[in-house]
């Protein structure tokens, strides 16, 4: 009977906070770029611009405090002038520019600064990153030029990776969100051996709604 008890107060609260969840559509531009590493040494990155579009929940924690995940896709890339010698992409290359479409899953924090219908808000919280496919063009010391598809393997790109996530913005009673978002990646996207570390990094504007307001 106690079992019982507890299976229908867990039921009763899974429904209670499924009523008061809100699911909402994003998307907007976005700028990419890479901190780019050989043997300690930065390289000089250039910016490319991106973009991506999702979907999220806003499930209550406590009191101003939200769970909201998302799903999402993000077209990222980088340019980048090697000094030295790298693999992946090439021992011979003198840089790269890559284009990158990925899948993440974010599991973030959202702080409400006001219980107003109209208040601003902070985001904060790990995502993981799926690099799906990619191309990239780089010259080599022979001055020739190679386009080709990114490979992905464990001597190659790596398929996973993961960042941080921070989104500061403003939501409105009528569940428009507009937020500005800034991607710092944790994990490099290389998988080679002795190989550089290629770390995302992205900054960009998101215009959102709630598609399925309740309260």
């Amino acid at each position: 009977m106690k079992k019982i008890l507890i299976t229908a107060c867990i039921a009763v609260s899974a429904v209670q906070v499924f009523a008061q969840s809100q699911f909402g559509i994003f998307a907007g531009p976005q700028v990419t770029t890479s901190k780019y590493v050989i043997e300690g040494d930065k390289q000089k990155n250039s910016s490319k611009y991106g973009f991506m579009a999702g979907a999220g929940w806003k499930i209550p924690f406590e009191n101003k405090l939200y769970f909201s995940p998302a799903a999402f896709y993000s077209l990222k890339g980088y340019k980048v002038d090697l000094s030295k010698p790298a693999f992946p992409p090439d021992k011979d290359a003198i840089n790269n520019n890559t284009t990158l479409h990925t899948l993440e899953l974010a599991f973030l924090l959202q702080y409400d600064f006001t219980s107003k219908p109209d208040h601003f808000f902070v985001k904060l919280g790990p995502s993981l990153d799926f690099q799906l496919v990619g191309k990239e063009k780089f010259t080599l010391n022979n001055g020739s030029v190679v386009n080709r598809d990114m490979v992905f393997s464990f001597g190659d790109y790596g398929h996973y990776s993961a960042n941080a996530l921070v989104h500061f913005g403003y939501e409105t009673k009528k569940g428009l969100v507009i937020a500005a978002q800034y991607t710092y990646g944790l994990a490099s996207i290389d998988n080679a051996d002795g190989g550089p570390g290629i770390f995302h990094r992205a900054y960009g504007l998101t215009i959102g709604k709630y598609i399925a307001k309740k309260k």
